[in-house]
Parts: C-alpha cells; structure tokens; sequence
C-alpha cells in the first residue's frame, strides 16, 4: 500500500511538473503554441533520434531560433543574416545602366545589364553539441522544445558572430574584416588575410570626428568596380565593447534642457561585438555583405558514451556562407582615443 502510494505521489508530482513546465514553455513570447509537427518531434526525442540517422527539427523552431539569433544579436541582424532553409543556392546580382529620357514614341534607348552568379558553396558546417536530460522528457514537448533552441541558439550566435566578423575562410564564412582580393589557395582550400587599416579614428573633436566619419563614408561610396553608392545612413561600425565606452566619451554631451545625448556624424550606427578586436573597428555597409544559413538545422544523438549518465548528447548542425560583395563593401580601422575630457 505504501509503495503503491509513493508511486502515486510521484506520478502526479510528474504530471504536476509537466503541466507547470508547458505552461511556461508555451507562455514564453519566443515560443509560442507547438504545431503537431514540433510536438511529435519533441515527444519522441529520446526515441526516434537515432545513433546514425540525422533528424531535422522542425521548420517553425529553426524559424524561432533564426528569429532570436537577429534580434539579439545587433551585429548579426545589420549584416543582413538570410535564412535560406532547405535551398543551398542563392543569386548574387550587380546591375549597370541608366535609364535614358526621349520622346513618346522613341525608340527605346535605355537598357539595364545585370550580371547573375549562382553560389553553392554554402559548404560551411556550423556544429554545437546540445545536452538534454534524459528526466527531461517528463516535462513534455514545450520545454524540450525551448530548452534545445535557446542551446543552438546560444551556441549558434556566439560561433556565427565570430566568423561573420573575423573568419579566415578556412572551414567557416569569410568575415568583414577579410582581404576578399587576396586570398591564398592550398590543398583546395582558399584562406583569406585580415586587411590592412584604411585609416585612423581618433574621435578628438567635433572637427576631427567629422573630417574621419567623412573619410569612411567617402571610402564606402565607390564600389570596386567604380561605381558610386549611396551609403547615407547604411555604414555600420563595429566596436568591441569596452573602445565602445570610449567613444560613447567622446560624443556624449550635455544639451540646453539639462539632458545628456549622444550624437554622431551621418547617423553612422554602431554596433557592439566582443568578437571584435579592440584598438580597432570594422565598418561595412548594410546589404553589401552575403550572410546565409541554409540546409536546416539536423540533430543526432551522439553515438559515444557520455560521462554523466544522466544526460543525453545530441549534435545540431548548420550550414552557413558568408562573404563580402566587393573589398570596398567593408574596411577596417586603427582606434586610437586619446585620454581627455570630452567635449561639454
């Protein structure tokens, strides 16, 4: 009878956790209800993943994760991170020609040439290892479901970050701060050097800032094949956290209604990375730089034993490209911020 008892208490103890877990799992706002699909996939977890055949998750959850990946990470949402689900090729397009003015019934004299390039060498493999309780199961789908994307995702953006910024090409994207003209080719493989400083941000004063931010943006405006582009309010400037305290100094003041602001030059808009190298700044312009995820997102359970026994271990895989359009797309710059007192 007391066994009987105690398994009672702790089966209803078990239904009791479930139904707190789901509804804290569902109630969060990066969730959301599971469709049958999630929920199938997530019930059977500790059973259906196999050792060697790989499963894809779900679409709507690498949906959420793409979702939290850009929206909690400035830098990866300003590069203009695609998800290409399931496609692994995507068009690259330049057009030239102009339109041409003439009278109603002219001939027609104005013709645009776009050049198309097809790339498939979405070929990088982005791998995180994902940790689930095996007890996790008795608090259902929702939960599973969270707590495995919020691991990728973690785990995603940190990597992702990295390499969008500073990736050689070796085995993960080409990065902003990469020499895309000059790369070195061995064993088929083609590695590209990090680029030399086009200048120096020295943020000294107000005319100062704006004869460097102009030097930037002029350095922006041209693509490689010497073609102006507007680049208003498109320039990014990556930070490494701490420089980014300095030149907060540099450019905060206080107004005439008693209120400190912080203003810069050409609303160039700055963005905060710890994958960036301090003493030095990226900057690149919106939309000139390919960043894609593709191929879905694959989980397999780790077919070697894993130390902790209370725990199951599965590898979750992404495919991932990035490159920048043209070597004048983004450029990289030495920081050097005297110690003074900023401007009142």
């Amino acid at each position: 009878m007391i066994d009987s008892l105690a398994e009672g208490v702790k089966t209803s103890a078990i239904e009791a956790a479930r139904d707190e877990a789901e509804r804290y799992a569902i109630g969060t706002a990066a969730d959301g209800k599971l469709s049958a699909g999630q929920r199938k996939f997530f019930n059977e977890i500790n059973k259906e993943v196999g050792y060697k055949d790989e499963t894809l998750l779900p679409q709507e959850t690498i949906d959420n994760i793409f979702e939290d990946l850009v929206s909690e990470h400035p830098l990866l949402s300003k590069i203009g991170l695609k998800n290409a689900g399931l496609r692994l090729k995507f068009l690259k397009s330049e057009t030239s020609g102009v339109a041409v003015w003439g009278k109603i019934f002219g001939e027609i004299k104005g013709q645009l040439d776009a050049t198309f390039s097809e790339e498939e060498s979405i070929s990088n493999k982005l791998t995180a290892f994902v940790v689930v309780p095996k007890d996790l199961k008795d608090f259902g789908p929702a939960w599973i479901e969270s707590f495995v994307r919020l691991q990728i995702q973690e785990a995603f953006s940190v990597a992702l970050e990295a390499a969008f910024l500073n990736g050689d090409g070796k085995e993960k994207p080409v990065g902003l701060d990469r020499d895309i003209n000059n790369g070195t080719t061995a064993s088929g493989v083609t590695t590209y050097p990090k680029k030399n400083p086009e200048g120096t941000l020295t943020f000294d004063d107000s005319k100062t800032t704006v004869k460097e931010l102009t030097a930037v943006f002029k350095y922006h405006s041209v693509k490689e094949n010497g073609k102006p582009l507007a680049v208003g309010g498109k320039v990014v400037m990556v930070v490494n956290p701490v420089d980014a305290w300095d030149i907060k100094t540099q450019y905060t003041f206080l107004n005439a209604n008693g209120a400190y602001v912080t203003a810069l030059p050409y609303n160039l808009d700055i963005v905060e990375s710890e994958a960036q190298t301090q003493g030095e700044v990226v900057t690149f312009v919106e939309e000139r730089y390919d960043a894609y995820l593709g191929g879905g997102v694959n989980l397999m359970k780790f077919d070697q034993t894993l130390a902790l026994e209370d725990l199951e271990l599965y590898v979750a895989k992404q495919f991932v490209y990035g490159m920048a359009k043209d070597i004048k797309a983004t450029a990289v710059w030495t920081l050097k911020i005297a110690e003074t007192t900023p401007e009142a």
